[in-house]
């Protein structure tokens, strides 16, 4: 009894522990931050010069850096005549503002960057975040596929495949006619993993800052969790975001891929494999980029193997950084057309997303009537798969559905007519939708 016992408390402290693969923890010293005392002052110069007072407590919030560690910063600053109290703060804080001398300060700090918001965390700290966070130990099972995919059908034989080659983290091309939902796959494939990651807001290497999080890429998670191992709020620098999806298309240059550095401002952004790191980078539409696909390909050929990427910071050093993510190429291209051999080989799984057959495809109609509203009629589906289907030896997509039920609940709105699934109203938007956009 005493055995089983600990066998349950052991399986629930593995449980809590396991919540989070990685936890950054709140610095209780400045030396704890990684970070020189005198690009703290710079920081907390600039900031007070944006806004012209602030409160300790307000500065604290807007560098994501505890208080109690920037107390003695305020003091030092003070003490050089870089800052004054202008009056007191409730909860034994003061407001400042900067004096002539910290004001020069504060320009020359600008001069060097002119990034301002949560201090950015070392290079090595991020380094260490993405092995302890890394897609690669995941390796997702049926159910989490299975649960991944909800609300999309998807054919068997095809699950079975996508199964495998999400598990093993590596890459993939994604091929086949367009409209076919490979883009959605793509999508759906990262949340097989574990759902949230820490990412800082910023890294810094060399005294050159590289801006991480991105609203556009990365969903943050509302709230912190708070669990047994660790105490307060934790680094603020830091924010915990959904495993994020990037994707890109037809727009993809060779600058993406990396360092932007702005000369002006000496801030510079992360490239499109960083910001995935931890999730899936989606290459859509490849092979009708602004770029080779040799080109491209060469560019990643040694990251897909060694797991790491090399960037140029804007003072030309370079550094080493993960290539932890699931990449996947979706084309509507044969994958041996695009690339040699050699490269295939370093994308081990090319799986064809083929047409569904009449029964998904009907399947597809009834899941978008019933999101939409609509009534399913089965006789109207078969009168469109036997009057503009057949006869026209027309591919089937599963854009379909979706997009001749999207143009029926138009055209029904703009004429005031119940929506409905009828001939007629098929007839009406075949003319509109097929014969301009996916004549066979």
């Amino acid at each position: 009894m005493v055995t089983k016992t600990l066998e349950i408390e052991g399986d629930l402290l593995a449980t809590l522990l396991a919540e989070d693969a990685f936890l950054p923890v709140e610095p209780r010293t400045l030396v704890e931050t990684g970070l020189p005392a005198s690009f703290v002052e710079g920081m907390i110069l600039k900031s007070i010069a944006t806004t012209g007072t602030s409160s300790g407590r307000n500065i604290s919030e807007h560098l994501c850096l505890p208080f109690g560690i920037l107390e003695e910063v305020f003091d030092s600053l003070r003490t050089r005549q870089l800052l004054v109290h202008t009056g007191a703060a409730p909860f034994g804080d003061y407001y400042y503002t900067l004096t002539d001398q910290g004001n020069k300060h504060a320009q020359n700090a600008a001069k060097a960057s002119a990034y301002v918001g949560p201090v950015p965390v070392p290079l090595m700290d991020y380094v260490i975040s993405v092995d302890a966070q890394s897609i690669t130990a995941e390796s997702p099972r049926r159910d989490e596929l299975e649960h991944a995919f909800q609300g999309i059908t998807i054919d068997p034989e095809l699950f079975d495949m996508l199964g495998p080659a999400v598990n093993s983290g590596a890459g993939m091309f994604l091929y086949g006619s367009p409209g076919n939902g490979k883009s959605t796959l793509a999508q759906r494939m990262t949340s097989c993993f574990g759902q949230e990651i820490w990412i800082p807001h910023a890294i810094i290497e060399g005294g050159q800052i590289i801006k991480l999080y991105d609203p556009s890429y990365h969903q943050a998670v509302e709230g912190r969790k708070r669990g047994i191992v660790k105490s307060g709020e934790g680094d603020r620098r830091w924010i915990k975001v959904r495993r994020p999806t990037v994707v890109v298309g037809g727009e993809l240059t060779m600058d993406s891929l990396d360092i932007r550095h702005d000369p002006r401002t000496n801030i510079s952004e992360a490239p499109l494999q960083l910001k995935s790191n931890g999730g899936c980078l989606l290459i859509d539409d490849f092979g009708r980029q602004q770029i080779a696909p040799k080109e491209l390909l060469n560019r990643w050929i040694i990251p897909l193997e060694s797991r790491h990427d090399f960037l140029t910071l804007g003072t030309g050093k370079k550094i080493q950084v993960p290539f932890d993510q699931l990449i996947i190429f979706s084309t509507n291209l044969e994958p041996s057309e695009l690339v040699d051999e050699a490269f295939m080989r370093r994308i081990p799984y090319k799986i064809e997303v083929g047409d569904p057959d009449e029964r998904e495809f009907e399947d597809l109609f009834r899941m978008y009537a019933d999101e939409f509203g609509c009534n399913y009629d089965t006789d109207a589906v078969n009168y469109l798969l036997e009057t503009h289907y057949r006869p026209h030896a027309r591919g089937l997509r599963r854009c379909h559905p979706r997009d001749l039920m999207k143009q029926i609940r138009s055209y029904c709105a703009y004429h005031d007519l119940p929506f409905e699934l009828r001939n007629e109203y098929i007839d009406r938007v075949v003319g509109t939708y097929f014969a301009k956009v996916l004549t066979s």
